[in-house]
């Protein structure tokens, strides 16, 4: 089995591909095996493009185009689609198939939907690790694309190596994204639907902003203007995206997000390690189920 699945990343197969993440998800013995043999190099050169937003902006429209693009240049392109969730099966309710359908035959665009499932933890774990396998099976760039502006989505967000906040006239979102601190961590913001009365308006705002917020240590984010559904504005943002990942490069900035991409992680991974354990105590009926519950949150962590 696992030379089988090797196989499949070495052949940069999309279903192998798929298989290894699922295990590595899963917390399979075989997951070790599988991140150990990726090829470290690819890994590190691999560009991370993060596609966040209010639900309405147009990103999973504007995604397509960009991997378009992408595929024009020949590149190999890997997406991570996180969704939300079923609260009955616990899958994604919005499956790759559905947002992906004009690249589904194309061996080399390698779509991942990943299910929020209601929760937090495991999932940026989860995510980082298909990152690093979609890099090592030959994948540069590798777009996050999430379905809102939640915590969630932010902390799957700080995994890119650029952050693209994808807004659009009419939503009234742009004040939400601004409380969700979004426009801290963006690059780049992306005003889509262009086309439509308000977009300069909108620009305008999120160019002030941006030059507001942005102090000493990070240049202000770039605005640019896209008409996605009409394939309007792609070029000016790829062209944006490749200046923002050269200046992080060279300024060390790159070599920092990854660092702290990296302790998230392991975070993450810590937390899913342990949280059978406890809950395995609760359902024991280690709890008498009064007085503060973090206080008997502290107690259990204290038996581990």
């Amino acid at each position: 089995m696992s030379e089988q699945i090797l196989k499949g990343l070495r052949d940069r197969d999309p279903r192998g591909i798929a298989r290894a993440i699922s295990l590595v998800e899963e917390n399979d013995p075989l997951a070790d095996e599988i991140l150990a043999s990726l090829d470290d190099s690819l890994v590190d050169q691999a560009m991370v493009l993060g596609i966040t937003g209010p639900p309405g902006a147009g990103k999973s429209t504007l995604t397509d185009r960009i991997i378009s693009k992408y595929r024009s240049q020949g590149k190999r392109v890997g997406v991570i689609a996180v969704d939300p969730s079923s609260p009955l099966s616990g899958g994604a309710i919005l499956g790759d198939r559905i947002r992906m359908m004009g690249h589904a035959l194309d061996q080399d665009v390698v779509v991942r939907s990943m299910a929020t499932r209601g929760r937090l933890g495991g999932l940026c774990a989860a995510a980082g690790a298909a990152v690093r396998i979609l890099a090592g099976s030959g994948c540069s760039p590798i777009i996050i694309e999430t379905v809102g502006v939640g915590q969630s989505e932010m902390d799957i967000i700080r995994l890119a190596d650029i952050t693209a906040l994808v807004l659009a006239p009419g939503l009234g979102d742009d004040i939400q994204a601004m409380k969700a601190g979004l426009l801290e961590v963006a690059d780049l913001l992306i005003v889509n639907k262009a086309d439509c009365a308000g977009a300069e308006t909108l620009a305008m705002d999120m160019e002030s902003i941006a030059r507001e917020g942005s102090g000493k240590e990070k240049d202000s984010a770039k605005v640019c203007m896209t008409v996605a559904s009409e394939g309007k504005g792609i070029d000016d943002l790829l062209a944006a995206i490749e200046t923002v990942d050269a200046s992080h490069r060279e300024s060390g900035e790159r070599k920092a997000r990854r660092e702290k991409a990296y302790d998230l992680e392991v975070l993450d991974w810590a937390i899913e390690m342990i949280k059978p354990s406890i809950i395995k105590k609760i359902e024991e009926g280690g709890l008498d189920r009064k007085g503060d519950p973090r206080m008997q949150a502290v107690k259990l962590l204290e038996k581990e």
